[in-house]
């Protein structure tokens, strides 16, 4: 019964045309902007989140969905369940107590070190279903400008109008199917204000577990429509196969790519995979920067100064084929050239290139071994994890 609810989750192919978008470089203006939606929010909020940690940062986000429902506004917030097990009772007990509606979305198998089963990885919240920000941003200090340290490198888009109802729409069903406690009551958001500008926006979800494919397929379709230049950033980058052969062939074709990956790990282990495709990317012309200034969370790519993508999806086989996941499609010049120079900016100013013959001389034949070790552990890995799967089309 919940794999059939699960499939009637939002038809979001198409385009819609009446929305207000801007960008947002993550730190201290991100969440800035999450206050700015709760203190604005007149009838509901949706927040749904991988990671809500219970820090000077969760604490404000924290202060801010109360101080709504207090306002009568109905909060719901949805958390995952493995990644933000660390909550504390109390503080859940304090979201309750202030009128939020508080959940978690589940895996199969939960432990405090092991999960078997989808996560909830995208990142939204939803105002009155009027606006909304689409993110690859937790909820805690170190994606947050704090005193002692910069805001690890992340984006979010922010949109009022048409994509923002369907956010909300789509915030209700996944609640409504993961937290069997409450039904959401926030069923009819008020009218819909049309923004004056108009904006070619289209919502896009992975679940393959559930056949939802769509972020893998806009990767796709944006290697084969590229006629000059791509320009990808993102952490944790082991690509499916069928999208690195895109890639190869847009390379082919003498489209431009450049490739932004972290220089500063998080999870140094998962580096080391990474760089064992160093070698393969170099021999199909494609440039390749490492973010050096903090650690790099972020997950946009743009083409052709055209078109862009941004959200949660990472640019490897889990976002593909284990975790929810949501990303915006933005197809307008304007936006895509702003994205495109921020880019290059911090390709200019925060980066280091890296070259085949950098790579060769700095990475001797045992530090090569190490990251194809680390690379075929990955994928070990993510077979053990994913095994029981029963969705076996990716569809094209």
């Amino acid at each position: 019964m919940a794999k059939r609810q699960e499939r009637r989750i939002g038809n979001t192919n198409a385009y819609t045309v009446h929305n207000k978008v801007s960008i947002i470089r993550g730190g201290a203006a991100f969440f800035e902007a999450i206050e700015e939606i709760a203190a604005n929010a007149k009838y509901s909020i949706h927040l749904q989140t991988y990671i809500f940690d219970e820090n000077d940062t969760g604490n404000r986000v924290a202060d801010a969905l109360i101080s709504a429902a207090k306002r009568n506004v109905y909060v719901y917030v949805l958390l995952d369940g493995f990644a933000s097990q660390k909550l504390s009772a109390a503080f859940i007990t304090r979201l309750r107590d202030g009128g939020v509606q508080f959940g978690y979305f589940r895996p199969m198998v939960l432990s405090n070190v092991f999960y078997l089963g989808r996560r909830l990885h995208h990142k939204i919240i939803v105002g009155d279903g009027q606006v909304c920000m689409v993110a690859g941003i937790n909820i805690s200090d170190r994606y947050n400008d704090m005193a002692n340290a910069p805001a690890w490198l992340d984006w979010a888009i922010r949109v009022e109008g048409d994509v923002a109802r369907q956010l909300n729409d789509l915030c209700i069903r996944v609640w409504n199917l993961s937290a069997r406690r409450k039904k959401c009551l926030a069923t009819a958001p008020p009218e819909l204000q049309v923004p004056e500008t108009e904006c070619l926006v289209r919502v896009r979800r992975n679940d393959w577990v559930y056949t939802h494919t769509q972020i893998t397929r806009s990767y796709r379709e944006l290697f084969n429509a590229a006629h000059k230049h791509v320009t990808l950033m993102t952490s944790y980058f082991w690509p499916p196969f069928k999208l690195l052969k895109r890639m190869a062939a847009a390379s082919r074709r003498g489209v431009k790519i450049r490739l932004i990956l972290t220089g500063r790990a998080d999870v140094p282990f998962a580096k080391y995979a990474e760089r064992y495709l160093y070698p393969w990317l170099f021999r199909h012309n494609i440039e390749v920067y490492e973010y050096d200034r903090n650690v790099l969370h972020g997950k946009v790519a743009t083409r052709d100064n055209e078109w862009l993508t941004a959200g949660s999806y990472n640019v490897n086989n889990i976002s593909a084929f284990a975790s929810v996941e949501l990303n915006l499609d933005i197809n307008d010049a304007a936006l895509a050239t702003e994205l495109t120079e921020k880019l290059q900016t911090i390709i200019n100013d925060d980066c280091t290139q890296v070259t085949s013959d950098s790579f060769t001389s700095s990475n001797n034949m045992l530090k090569r071994f190490g990251y194809y070790l680390s690379y075929r552990f990955v994928h070990l890995a993510f077979y053990v994890f994913t095994f029981y799967f029963t969705q076996k089309r990716d569809r094209d």
